[in-house]
């Protein structure tokens, strides 16, 4: 066989084996992909956790779930803002000397649907004493599920959209961060992260998480309620 006709093999062997190469590439970026959006369903839509506790957190967990920070070792809330799932503008800073509560769901959640009347239930007897309540929608794909979810339950506050996840990010590692869906953190008069739970809330628990904000402002000692 000559060099001329054995060069067109020579390519094609080739050929297939850049295939082959590539093949395997795509196919490992497909599993890293299905494995990334695995953990995500897992920690998604989460009841419960206690993650975080005493030591260099400053914050203690108590047996109800509901953590709590020193008034001087309270983490600054981050920069939240941004379109809201009814197509306006929200800016969390913006509440600054009201205590804020803040509310992660999602409309595809079974434990935020349980909650979500609850929600709303206290945001109606406690916004005439200086509490906003803010939501922050993740993980639904469009708006359109979200304002279904908010008429269904009645909701009247309003809640930022964040498909992914992105405004939970900001929140400081070590700190009284959502780790879950849903989550509810209290925000300070002082803008300062002060409370939070990672579970669906019932009315008498949202209650006494947030009652002691709104009789002191310097609540939230760290102890531990029982």
């Amino acid at each position: 066989m000559s060099a001329a006709s054995r060069a067109p093999l020579r390519s094609n062997r080739t050929n297939r084996t850049a295939d082959r190469v590539r093949g395997r590439a795509v196919s490992r970026a497909v599993l890293a992909v299905g494995t990334a959006a695995a953990a995500l369903l897992v920690s998604a839509c989460s009841s419960g956790g206690t993650s975080g506790g005493g030591g260099q957190t400053g914050f203690i967990t108590g047996s109800d779930g509901i953590a709590t920070a020193k008034t001087g070792e309270r983490a600054d809330a981050p920069e939240l803002s941004g379109k809201t799932v009814d197509g306006g503008q929200v800016d969390v800073a913006d509440f600054k000397g009201k205590i804020v509560v803040l509310n992660v769901w999602g409309s595809w959640c079974g434990p935020c649907r349980a909650e979500a009347k609850n929600l709303e239930t206290v945001y109606k007897d406690t916004k005439d004493q200086g509490v906003q309540f803010v939501g922050i929608n993740t993980r639904d794909t469009s708006t359109g599920p979200a304002r279904a979810f908010e008429k269904d339950y009645g909701i009247t506050y309003p809640s930022l959209y964040d498909p992914t996840g992105k405004l939970m990010l900001r929140f400081e590692k070590g700190t009284l961060n959502p780790q879950a869906i849903p989550s509810t953190l209290v925000i300070d008069r002082e803008g300062k992260v002060a409370a939070r739970t990672l579970q669906a809330l019932s009315e008498e628990k949202l209650r006494k998480m947030l009652d002691p904000f709104l009789t002191d402002g310097s609540a939230g000692s760290g102890k531990s309620e029982k």
